[in-house]
């Protein structure tokens, strides 16, 4: 099962956030060289973050992410220990990753 492995801290106010996304990123042409079809492409196109129904991290990405890619972000103003940060990511066909963080 394709998912978003996640860790959050806070320190001093600030929530900070390491995800990792189980996710091949294969180019369009990295995908016609390897298998003849560019539709064999498959990489993230947006991931998202919400805390309490407030979202803490949007990103629109393209198909040059790496392979499994971690994303990395900060936040502050809302958030305490034990707070869960629902994270979402979508890929270029549309599959839906999804994983948690308890802030700790």
């Amino acid at each position: 099962m394709a998912g978003i492995k996640a860790k959050a801290k806070l320190k001093n106010g600030v929530v900070s956030v390491k995800a990792l996304i189980k996710n091949p990123s294969m180019t369009y042409n990295m995908a016609e060289k390897k298998t003849g079809s560019r539709d064999n492409a498959d990489f993230i196109t947006h991931f998202s973050a919400t805390l309490n129904g407030e979202v803490v991290a949007d990103f629109s990405t393209s198909q040059f992410l790496s392979k499994n890619p971690i994303f990395k972000f900060e936040f502050k103003g809302i958030g305490a220990k034990k707070d869960k940060i629902k994270l979402v990511a979508m890929n270029n066909h549309g599959k839906t990753y999804k994983g948690k963080a308890k802030i700790k």
